[in-house]
């Protein structure tokens, strides 16, 4: 018989969808915007009491850091979408194997991305361009936090889980506990210890070792399918593959993404993060109502589900850009008194976060794509709106016009482009998969 703990998880196959979307990305989209202030807490931090060298080689290995860790949330979007499809089809023994599969995934697979990392901080950091002056303590900064792969991994794989059966709650308990722990070790290791950048590393390490502990506890603690009992864990070669399969593009694309989206100053950069994260968490919705709703084989819901999500993408983005650009000045100035830096961060908010909506609904055509199982082709597509027609504008339209407004252009035109592109080509896909219900499926709500 299939069970879940019901007063945590979410059913996404009946019931309203405006409220049930909303209510499911609500806490993903807190936890968003936690991490971030969490993130500007430890530069604060280092720049305060450990000086400017220290700033810096933190600052440094942003690139880097980020690149893992959008690696990491794309590939728990294979265990996403193993786990709402599974339950929405109410296959136990499916989940259960996913789940294990996952969780062993996890650590192994973090050990090995430490050994590497560990090895490789140095050649990395020299390809990406640190600054010689502080490269050695970002070598040691990058390599303490590779230390921490495994648990990070292991948060990451086990919260999607949680996700995946409508839990989003409890992964923004957690993150909150973990950041204000992160916080706390932050200032005793720096300023009681003069630790610098290690303790910064350390402090953040820790905490994520509370935040897997509590998110693994979770799934021990769970009933039904989705209950985590160590001894069982082993990997399944058939869900493997799968979580490959969908994970792999998932983090390849997010990885390309962070690393693509650098023009700008970094304020500027800081403050469409936020609005980003608002938008991006309907796109882990559609990617989980989607799958659910495969499994349940219930594909009217699933378009319901997707006209859903791209609203309220579409109305967040929308929002938040337009409160952007309104308040631009006052938002960069908690972050530079320099009227050259606000100028530039303004031109960057006018162009990326007025039309940021754009990108939302990208993403929401993206996620809807891996729901409901297709996850290398849109990756390819964005990719090549990312990257390649955004080279194309280079050698091209900013070759004739260089200016940073020019430049700054090319990502909403990128972003609708692409949108366009995603439509097209799940309305041409989404009749392939109609044709895998039967007459009564299709007709039914």
């Amino acid at each position: 018989m299939f069970k879940t703990s019901a007063h945590r998880t979410m059913d996404m196959t009946q019931g309203p969808l405006f409220s049930k979307v909303l209510l499911f990305a609500l806490p993903i989209m807190l936890s968003g915007i936690l991490q971030l202030l969490f993130n500007a807490a430890d530069t604060i931090v280092v720049g305060r009491f450990a000086g400017n060298e220290a700033l810096a080689a933190v600052g440094s290995v942003g690139s880097l850091n980020n690149l893992i860790i959008s690696l990491f949330i794309g590939l728990s979007v294979g265990v996403n979408v193993l786990v709402a499809r599974f339950t929405g089809a109410r296959e136990s023994d499916n989940v259960r194997e996913t789940v294990h599969t996952a969780v062993l995934l996890s650590v192994v697979g973090g050990l090995c991305l430490s050994v590497i990392g560990i090895t490789a901080a140095r050649p990395l950091l020299t390809l990406m361009g640190s600054p010689d002056d502080v490269i050695d303590l970002a070598v040691l900064y990058v390599r303490i936090l590779f230390i921490g792969i495994p648990v990070q991994m292991l948060y990451n794989f086990c919260a999607a889980v949680l996700r995946a059966v409508g839990d989003t709650k409890r992964p923004l308990y957690f993150l909150t506990i973990a950041g204000v722990v992160n916080i706390v070790l932050n200032l005793f290791f720096v300023i009681a210890l003069h630790m610098s950048v290690a303790g910064v590393a350390l402090a953040t390490i820790l905490s994520q070792v509370v935040s897997a502990v509590l998110v693994v506890r979770s799934l021990m603690l769970m009933d039904g399918p989705t209950r985590l009992i160590p001894r069982r864990l082993h990997i399944n070669g058939a869900m493997l593959l799968q979580i490959i399969r969908i994970g792999l593009p998932a983090g390849i694309q997010s990885s390309v993404f962070s690393l693509s989206n650098v023009a700008g100053n970094a304020a500027g950069m800081n403050i469409s993060n936020f609005v980003y994260q608002a938008m991006n968490t309907f796109q882990q919705a559609i990617t989980c109502f989607a799958g659910q709703n495969m499994g349940a084989r219930k594909p009217n819901r699933v378009i319901r589900s997707l006209k859903v999500c791209l609203c309220w993408a579409f109305l967040f983005g929308l929002v938040l850009g337009l409160l952007s650009c309104v308040f631009g000045r006052q938002l960069l100035s908690l972050y530079t008194g320099d009227p050259n830096v606000i100028a530039a961060g303004l031109i960057r908010i006018f162009y990326v976060c007025g039309p940021y909506f754009l990108c939302g609904i990208m993403d929401v055509m993206t996620g809807v794509l891996r729901g409901v199982g297709y996850s290398l082709l849109p990756m390819i597509v964005s990719l090549l709106g990312a990257c390649a027609f955004r080279i194309l504008w280079v050698v091209t339209v900013f070759r004739a016009r260089t200016t940073m407004g020019c430049l700054l252009l090319s990502y909403p035109v990128s972003w609708g482009l692409t949108f366009t592109v995603l439509a097209i080509i799940f309305l041409v896909l989404w009749k392939r998969v109609l044709a895998r219900f039967t007459p009564e499926e299709r007709a039914a709500d």
